[in-house]
């Protein structure tokens, strides 16, 4: 179960303004973290806590394929996104790292930056915990919930070949 406060965004949130170029030689995901969404968002380092959401509406981490994009938003401590649609590069880098991307209109649509909202996914189930109000997200297929939960595509990697 996930739980946080939302910081809400738009659309086409690309992967430049989740992370602007002059950061991509750098590969430490705390470093990359303090600038996570400052072309958009100066301010959210200063904001973003353990566990806070991500909600934003369509083709969120779109742009180029950097795998830098979802590092600095997982580094920075965001436990999951929301959003109508994702970029399809974007949304398998994220499920790669083990961060966690729900599509679900209805939630987009009736959260607000702020509010806190309880994530369960391995049913999908989304509660907006401010105003009562709950969604349903399609779960995750067994194979990308294994994934999810073992660390990302390296750690279920090793695991899968006894390594881990």
């Amino acid at each position: 179960m996930l739980k946080g406060r939302v910081h809400k965004y738009g659309a086409d949130v690309n992967t430049d303004a989740i992370i602007p170029a002059r950061y991509l030689n750098v590969s430490e995901p705390l470093e990359l973290a303090r600038h996570c969404m400052e072309a958009i968002d100066i301010d959210f380092v200063k904001k973003v806590q353990p566990g806070d959401i991500i909600v934003a509406t369509t083709n969120f981490g779109c742009g180029s394929s950097r795998e830098h994009a979802p590092l600095a938003i997982k580094a920075s401590g965001v436990s999951s996104i929301i959003a109508r649609s994702f970029a399809r590069i974007f949304f398998r880098n994220a499920i790669d790292i083990s961060l966690p991307l729900l599509e679900c209109a209805e939630a987009v649509d009736n959260t607000e930056t702020g509010d806190t909202l309880e994530v369960d996914l391995a049913s999908g189930r989304i509660k907006n915990m401010t105003n009562g109000k709950i969604f349903m997200a399609k779960p995750y297929p067994n194979f990308m919930a294994e994934l999810i939960s073992a660390g990302g595509l390296i750690e279920y990697t090793k695991k899968r070949l006894g390594r881990a």
